[in-house]
């Protein structure tokens, strides 16, 4: 005899058998067949999950691309970057060239260098010994500062620490050869400006010699001619002349015949910086399309990718091809074709990087145009991907993103509430059944007292069950 509930059938053998049934198999049969309809939730819950494995794979990728134009229309960016190069080093070395710096030769003649100013007190056979006195120190027409020998600095060593203490603008060392000791003083600050005037009637009490200031070096400007303007500069570190340009005058300009050599300094666009900013521009857009194209087909099991057939993809693809061609409304150069780049039948783009250079060495305004300008393509390129991407909440992926989200939450309450029903009803059906199978292993010891009293009553002896 069987006892069906759905498609799960209750077997118990004979009815008189008191064998009863698997209370806790069943149930779980029967959990299972109620669970059957969670199934079409949770498969739309994994088709989704794909799904937003998918947008944000693609977000990342559109994220890299947005850097990579990022650093195109940005004003401070590769675009503004400068290389320079000096026709002889050993005159002059190129420190840097920022963006302000603008693309051209400059023809520079050093007359003289930068000097600092520097002297030094007489020397003293002992280093130790005990001096008096004081010292006063003006640093170009700065106020002259005087610092006076006490018994805590009153060594060449004290008075060393009490004037580089005193912040006056000059470091003081001592100095000891085979000869004996002297105070070194070296100002701060190159060029005239840092002009040293010092006074001394500092003496050694050991010896009661007088020790006099002498000038080792004069502080005096550097002298140099830029595109035949003459310059005089207080330091040997040039900044201020060519504008964004930061050079080093490292020596005099040779002489020959009478004539002095003239460095030629140029400042160049960094083409080659610039050259890959835009191929790595390609190669991360080619990324994003690949990864678009493999959407379009099925996996290595057969089954179709998961944004196969969604709007979702459809306005990733329109979007794309036309963010990559879209022209330029100002400036000479109309579009990327331009500059070698070319769009393949698959939707990849290509990049002949001799055209670019070429452009760049005949048009560099032009190119700045293209990625800068208001109205050129780096700005509109820049939109549309704000406008597909998951970095701007109103992005076609980050709106995908949150359908996605809702769904889901939508699927996971529904799952969540059939799972409450479900574990009542297994309660619920727990207890029927163990109930029903009480009753059914207490049959035969029934059917043998009912035998027992029919025996009692009639003298006609049953068989007894079990």
């Amino acid at each position: 005899m069987g006892v069906a509930m759905g498609t799960v059938g209750i077997s118990f053998g004979s009815p008189t058998g008191g064998v009863g049934f698997n209370v806790s198999s069943t149930v779980s049969q029967i959990v299972a067949n109620l669970q059957g309809v969670e199934t079409p939730w949770k498969n739309q819950l994994t088709a989704l999950e794909s799904q937003d494995t998918a947008i944000s794979s693609l977000g990342n990728l559109l994220s890299t691309l947005s850097n990579d134009i990022g650093s195109l229309t940005d004003f401070q960016g590769v675009l503004a970057t400068k290389q320079g190069s000096s026709s002889d080093p050993n005159v002059i070395a190129l420190t840097s060239a920022s963006a302000g710096a603008v693309a051209g030769t400059h023809t520079i003649v050093v007359n003289s260098l930068a000097t600092t100013s520097s002297g030094y007190l007489s020397e003293i056979a002992n280093a130790s010994d005990t001096l008096s006195g004081s010292l006063s120190i003006e640093v170009g027409t700065a106020s002259a500062q005087t610092v006076t020998l006490g018994s805590s600095d009153n060594t060449l060593a004290g008075l060393a620490a009490s004037i580089n203490n005193a912040g006056i603008g000059v470091s003081a060392s001592v100095l000891t050869d085979a000869t004996g000791s002297r105070l070194s003083l070296v100002s701060s600050t190159s060029g005239a400006t840092g002009g040293l005037t010092v006074t001394s009637s500092v003496s050694d009490t050991a010896t009661n010699a007088a020790l006099a200031y002498t000038t080792a070096v004069s502080g005096v400007n550097a002298s140099l001619t830029v595109d035949g303007v003459g310059i005089t500069t207080s330091s040997n570190t040039v900044s201020t002349v060519i504008p964004g340009v930061t050079f080093q005058l490292l020596a005099p300009s040779p002489v020959t015949a009478g004539t002095a050599e003239t460095v030629q300094v140029q400042i160049l666009n960094d083409s080659a910086a610039i050259v890959s900013s835009i191929s790595q521009f390609v190669s991360d857009y080619n990324a994003v399309v690949s990864a678009v194209n493999t959407q379009e087909t099925s996996n290595s099991s057969g089954s179709p990718q998961p944004l196969l057939g969604t709007p979702t993809l459809t306005l990733l693809q329109e979007q794309l091809l036309g963010a990559i061609n879209a022209t330029n409304s100002q400036g000479d150069i109309g579009n990327l074709s331009t500059l070698g780049l070319s769009v393949n039948d698959d939707g990849t783009v290509s990049l002949n990087t001799s055209t670019l250079n070429s452009e760049l060495n005949t048009d560099f305004s032009g190119v700045v145009s293209l990625f800068q300008n208001s109205g050129g393509f780096g700005p509109t390129f820049s939109n549309a991907l704000s406008n597909l991407g998951t970095s701007n909440v109103e992005g076609a992926l980050s709106l995908a993103l949150a359908a996605d989200s809702s769904s889901e939450s939508s699927l996971n309450q529904n799952i969540s509430s059939e799972n409450t029903l479900i574990s009542a009803q297994q309660s619920s059906l727990t207890l029927e059944l163990n109930s029903a199978n009480e009753i059914l292993q207490a049959i035969p010891s029934n059917l043998n007292d009912v035998s027992e009293l029919y025996s009692a009553i009639t003298g006609y002896n049953a068989p007894t069950l079990g």
